[in-house]
């Protein structure tokens, strides 16, 4: 677990920034993360909000896109405080995208997030996020070695919180655009869902996350996600993350 007594101080977040930026192997994950989203980020002027931004750097590594950084904590490094169900700072067809790394598993109500998502974003406008996913071999970790819950079995989607961070479900993406994703798509016939890419059944693990020492040195980053990426059954059984793209097709309830 993270040195933090405290999930939920502010001030964690600071702290995982500086783990990141000490930990080559789980800064390389996150340059990975960040090129995944930049890539796939629309051309168009309108800014991109990031939710949960603390202690990523994905701001300084999209310099050419307007990127407004958040969080629901307070925190001097980024752009806007405020809960990411309640996208109050932002007017009608606003944004052209929504990215969040490990962000959506922690939301206590995602259901007012995606109406909300809906509402601020253009035609065609995204939802990017990389966030965990059920494996049997996923399943296993994060419901062993994880200090948040993993739990396929509920029937809600929404959960208690007691902390923006304390209290999460790391299967709630598994469950909303796996499990029910038909009820997903009954629910936002607006939101299209383009792709769910498995990625990196062991990465994660050796880079120590925030929580443990590195397993392995960072040079030898390349040649582990090559042996990752050599089989796509292997990542189908075994990963650990997914990049989800959402896409928004306006209708007119908000016009």
């Amino acid at each position: 677990m993270d040195s933090y007594n405290h999930l939920d101080d502010p001030s964690i977040v600071n702290f995982r920034s500086t783990i990141i930026k000490k930990k080559k192997f789980l800064y390389k994950i996150y340059e990975e993360w960040y090129t995944i989203i930049r890539n796939n980020l629309s051309s168009n002027d309108q800014p991109v909000l990031e939710i949960g931004s603390g202690p990523g750097f994905l701001k300084q590594f999209c310099k050419n896109k307007k990127i407004i950084t958040s969080e629901i904590m307070y925190n001097n490094k980024v752009d806007l405080i405020f809960d990411a169900a309640k996208l109050f700072p932002f007017k009608n067809n606003s944004l052209s995208a929504i990215v969040m790394t490990d962000v959506l598993h922690h939301l206590p109500n995602v259901k007012t997030f995606f109406e909300e998502s809906i509402r601020v974003l253009i035609d065609n406008g995204k939802i990017i996020m990389i966030e965990p996913w059920c494996t049997f071999w996923s399943k296993f970790i994060y419901s062993n070695f994880h200090h948040e819950t993993f739990d396929t079995e509920v029937k809600e989607w929404e959960f208690e919180s007691r902390g923006p961070l304390s209290d999460a479900n790391g299967a709630l993406p598994w469950i909303i655009f796996k499990r029910d994703y038909l009820i997903f798509s009954k629910l936002y016939p607006q939101l299209e869902l383009k792709t769910v890419k498995l990625l990196m059944p062991i990465s994660y693990l050796l880079s120590g996350g925030f929580s443990y020492p590195s397993l392995i040195p960072h040079f030898f980053y390349k040649l582990i996600r090559k042996f990752e990426n050599f089989s796509n059954v292997v990542n189908k059984k075994m990963a650990m993350f997914a990049y989800i793209e959402i896409i928004n097709h306006k209708i007119n309830r908000y016009e």
